[in-house]
């Protein structure tokens, strides 16, 4: 399956969606890989794990870079190597961002001159049943049971996306990471991490993709 989606976010940040209808091997053939991506392909006892993270190297080149520019740091972050400016990503920078995220059928990547992070979560029930674990279930009251579903799963797609942007130990989403009530609506909204003594605010966009909920979260 090629490219199903683009989000432009803003003029610099733009997002790519592989719906994933392909099997393993013919994924594996259409990507080229480097050796520690192949050991960490082997490793995945997951088939869906291995689909998305192959899919990702197909957007990757779909965009005319390769697994060879996108590196990953001791926490994991990924990190894309810009070495020429590349026509098909709107940029105005040769310093690029990336963040990436995949679920069920679905892989996506963002690129963005700005410092971001991205959630993608597929709508299930788990999510409003664990709702309370994470979030202020106050601003689920007067919903309905598709708009609970719906507002928790973007809830935990800010955190994430937020998660993403600091990979520090020691967050926790119920008590680091708080987001502003918000109307489903809007497509908007805002976040506070407060952690190790500071106070950090996030710009939150958010998109429904299928029977997902996309979030993109942008530090103020």
């Amino acid at each position: 399956m090629p490219l199903h989606k683009i989000i432009h976010i803003n003029e610099t940040t733009t997002a790519y969606f592989w719906h994933i209808t392909e099997d393993v091997t013919s994924l594996f053939r259409a990507v080229s890989l480097k050796d520690t991506s192949l050991f960490r392909l082997e490793g995945m006892k997951s088939e869906e794990h291995q689909k998305g993270f192959l899919a990702v190297r197909m957007l990757l080149q779909h965009l005319g870079y390769t697994d060879y520019d996108l590196t990953y740091d001791e926490a994991g972050k990924p990190h894309l190597e810009v070495k020429v400016q590349n026509a098909k990503v709107n940029s105005t920078s040769n310093t690029q961002h990336i963040s990436i995220s995949h679920s069920h059928e679905f892989s996506c990547i963002c690129i963005s001159d700005e410092l971001m992070g991205i959630d993608l979560e597929i709508l299930k029930e788990k999510t409003l049943k664990i709702a309370p674990r994470f979030m202020d279930v106050r601003h689920l009251q007067t919903l309905s049971k598709e708009e609970q579903l719906q507002k928790a799963t973007v809830v935990w797609g800010v955190k994430e996306s937020i998660f993403k942007i600091k990979n520090e130990k020691g967050i926790s989403f119920p008590k680091h990471i708080y987001e502003n009530d918000f109307n489903l609506n809007e497509r908007e909204c805002s976040a506070e991490l407060r952690f190790n003594n500071l106070i950090e605010k996030f710009k939150i966009k958010f998109y429904n993709v299928e029977d997902y909920i996309f979030v993109c979260a942008i530090p103020n």
